[in-house]
């Protein structure tokens, strides 16, 4: 039955594609047999895992396999799964003859999709935050996936460490990003969207997710109405919003500018703390306009500000980018100054900018005043205005929302001297403790009895694994984990007649000795650790023969929990053989077997003081 469907769905089956078809080149010849069943005009969509995806690099296990770095390794190992990067994917495509097809991007990935990016509207900086999403196995956690994508994102190739694909082989669809905001209470769950409308003109739209969420899609055109009332006359614009004619969703213009927290994260970086409080100075004030009116925007934060600096309002051009950068860049416009757009989202990230400035200006050379001229000059648009009341919040609230928001969603921030802003805003440190306690309930208010996806996975117990929170424990290895070997002939120790003995740890917890000793050495002392440690003897032999591990013919500095188990609380354990009370020879064998753990100062103590109360 040839072309007999419009859909073609390969969700999480592609990969297995050498266990349907059993040939040389199984996912090429399954793909063309599925071909052969496509309808004209129809779409196959492929949702697949990136065998390169970021999380793998970051110490989640390959899904399949359940193993590390098995798709970074190209499967060297074998299996019966094969995952592809994009350039693999669009090969085979190549090689089936498929021409028309476009990607689009699962965050954090299709199994457990929150955002749908797309070629036409990739992520920002700061959007990718929410990475531990390992429902089905334990995982390590090798790197901040977040910062690690941010650059990723400002160096174009996100495309390459993408967690997931969907591909589209057919045409595209308009819908070119889409945001899910599930994880509130169902009267607040809504979708949005960045599409195209019939006219060919990006569009934003929100649309409710359950019948118990349309009164609030229908509750932002009078929140519009309500904003655009109270800023008339003042410098703040808000974003266009009409109802759709199904009554359950609401349209947006889609609005061309650079979002305020961008410009913010810019003044720090480049460490212009005037510039930023100049420009906070500047969002206060636009923001103070008619406060005493009861309607508010409770979520004017940063993100959702939007931008349009002066003389770009109407295109780019070389003297827009110039004040806006501070000297002229020459012809390469676009590289420099690109296209800018934004979506009303939604919570508290609310901007959706398509492309950003890109930074080729160096901090010597960028000219501050200019810069924030035509940024005070230019348009600002509250593009997010979902969570409007009909009451007034005072200035200096919703402004220390913004600013605890703005910093608590990257570390990057806290650079900023927050008592300046609080000074500033003229707050009390009760003020904003109060402020901190009504973001909580507003955050409760939002969610209701829903939980999140990372609060489902921590419900559900698999592990995250940090191993650099580890690594400090054998930073000092080579100094602490050194055994130093004694010898008493008659005279008591002395350091001329001690030795090291490499190569002695047989794991990580595991030492294995094997000494000789004259006959004439009455007592030998072993220091396993140069460190606070505990001790357990697992074997003990001399010439073959096992020593009791007793009083009798041990003595050591650390406290015995039982014999043969030490805890030492110095930094210099050691353990002494009465080599005297044994059978010596002219030359002699002892063996032991250890095992040890560092510990911390205290904890030693601790154990070593209640050894007396147990034993």
């Amino acid at each position: 039955m040839p072309n007999d469907f419009d859909f073609i769905y390969f969700i999480g089956v592609f990969e297995y594609g050498q266990s349907y078809t059993g040939t040389a080149r199984p996912y090429e010849d399954l793909l063309k047999m599925m071909l052969r069943h496509l309808k004209k005009g129809g779409r196959i969509i492929i949702a697949i895992e990136n065998r390169l995806g970021l999380k793998y690099f970051a110490g989640c296990r390959e899904d399949h396999l359940g193993t590390y770095f098995s798709g970074i390794e190209d499967y060297a190992q074998g299996g019966g799964v094969r995952t592809f990067t994009r350039e693999g994917l669009e090969h085979i495509f190549y090689t089936c003859g498929v021409e028309n097809y476009s990607f689009y991007y699962p965050y954090p990935d299709y199994k457990f999709m929150t955002a749908l990016y797309s070629d036409k509207r990739l992520p920002l900086p700061g959007e990718l935050s929410e990475n531990n999403r390992n429902f089905d196995r334990d995982r390590m956690l090798l790197f901040d996936e977040k910062q690690a994508f941010d650059g990723i994102i400002k160096d174009g190739i996100f495309s390459v460490f993408s967690n997931s694909y969907v591909a589209v082989i057919g045409d595209d669809f308009d819908i070119k990003y889409a945001k899910y905001s599930n994880d509130r209470s169902p009267e607040y769950e809504i979708r949005t969207e960045i599409c195209i409308d019939t006219d060919g003109k990006k569009i934003v739209k929100k649309h409710a997710l359950s019948n118990e969420a349309v009164d609030h899609i229908r509750s932002m055109e009078t929140a519009y109405n309500d904003l655009m009332q109270r800023f008339e006359g003042g410098k703040l614009e808000v974003n266009k919003c009409s109802l759709c004619e199904d009554g359950k969703s609401a349209q947006f213009e889609y609005v061309e500018g650079i979002t305020l927290e961008e410009i913010l994260d810019g003044c720090l970086e480049r460490n212009q703390i005037d510039k930023f409080h100049a420009l906070f100075n500047e969002y206060l004030e636009r923001i103070s306009y008619h406060e005493e009116m009861p309607v508010a925007d409770y979520d004017l934060i940063f993100s959702n500000i939007l931008i349009t600096p002066e003389e770009a309002a109407d295109e780019v051009t070389d003297k827009a980018a110039e004040e806006v950068f501070g000297e002229p860049v020459g012809n390469d416009v676009e590289d420099t100054f690109k296209e800018t757009s934004v979506e009303v989202a939604n919570g508290v990230s609310g901007e959706t900018v398509e492309e950003t400035f890109v930074e080729t200006v160096s901090e010597d050379s960028y000219s501050d005043e200019p810069s924030l001229k035509a940024i005070k000059n230019g348009v600002w648009t509250i593009i997010d205005y979902e969570w409007t009341f009909g009451k007034p919040v005072s200035s200096k609230e919703t402004a220390f929302r913004a600013v605890y928001c703005y910093v608590l969603e990257n570390e990057k921030r806290n650079k900023l001297n927050l008592d300046a802003v609080i000074d500033t805003l003229g707050i009390t440190e009760r003020e904003a403790e109060e402020f901190r306690e009504q973001e909580m309930g507003f955050q409760e208010f939002v969610t209701g009895k829903h939980k999140s996806m990372a609060q489902m996975r921590d419900a559900i117990g698999y592990k995250i694994m940090e191993p650099l929170k580890w690594v400090h424990k054998f930073d000092d290895s080579s100094k602490k984990e050194r055994i130093q070997i004694y010898e008493d002939r008659g005279k008591g120790y002395c350091e001329e007649d001690s030795y090291f003995v490499r190569d002695a740890y047989e794991g990580e917890n595991l030492i294995r000795l094997k000494l000789e000793a004259d006959g004439d050495v009455n007592m030998l002392r072993i220091d396993p650790a140069m460190d606070y440690c505990v001790v357990r003897v697992k074997e003990l032999t001399f010439n073959g023969e096992a020593v009791e591990l007793g009083k009798k013919n041990i003595i050591t500095n650390g406290k015995s929990l039982k014999d043969g188990s030490y805890v030492f609380a110095t930094e210099d354990p050691n353990i002494n053989i009465r080599l005297s009370n044994l059978d010596r020879m002219g030359k002699n064998e002892i063996v032991a077997e250890m095992e040890i753990v560092r510990v911390p100062e205290e904890i030693a103590k601790d154990m070593a003081g209640a050894v007396k109360k147990i034993w």
